[in-house]
């Protein structure tokens, strides 16, 4: 298990620092047209998870403004660090005195990413119902999909995992009013 989150975080974070960015191909604020135009990578699934897509570009999200830190010690059931936030993504942790805990946020391509990834891996995904235009849940996690974008939030205890289901599918209620 730890294994496996360690193999997640390390994923998540290479994604959340590469996309926006075009992998480095073009400049910080000298985006291609090409790159504008072109359909979001999830929208070649073609699948009922590729969400709906128009002309215009959704609005941009700020992943500490969805779940605030309050939310997230809510979530985690302990006290933690500030927001770290990084391009499209957020992350609250617990204090290095204890105990282990940390909230992720992931906003845009790389909360689809993540979902992409735990359907590849096998993982049992469950939809959930009335949320946004779409959102799943997993042990530990839940992804929501409305007004055109992707959130993602991974919640790491050292606990049953299924402990936290329902405060995870009540955030997910929390951060789909806010998007």
């Amino acid at each position: 298990m730890i294994v496996r989150t360690r193999l997640v975080l390390v994923t998540l974070t290479t994604l959340a620092l590469a996309l926006p960015t075009g992998c480095g191909r073009f400049a910080a604020g000298d985006p291609s047209p090409a790159a504008e135009d072109a359909p979001p990578a999830a929208a070649a699934d073609a699948g009922p998870t590729a969400g709906p897509t128009s002309g215009a570009a959704p609005a941009s999200l700020d992943a500490c403004v969805l779940v605030t830190k309050d939310d997230a010690e809510k979530l985690a059931g302990t006290p933690l660090d500030d927001a770290v936030p990084i391009r499209e993504t957020c992350s609250y942790t617990g204090p290095v005195t204890g105990p282990t805990a940390q909230v992720e946020v992931y906003v845009g391509d790389g909360a689809k990413k993540f979902l992409d990834i735990e359907r590849e891996l096998g993982h049992e995904i469950w939809p959930l119902p009335g949320i946004g235009d779409e959102a799943y849940a997993e042990d530990g996690a839940f992804f929501v999909f409305k007004g055109g974008q992707w959130v993602a939030v991974k919640l790491v205890l050292l606990n049953d995992p299924k402990e936290s289901r329902k405060p995870l599918e009540e955030l997910a209620a929390v951060v789909a009013g806010r998007m």
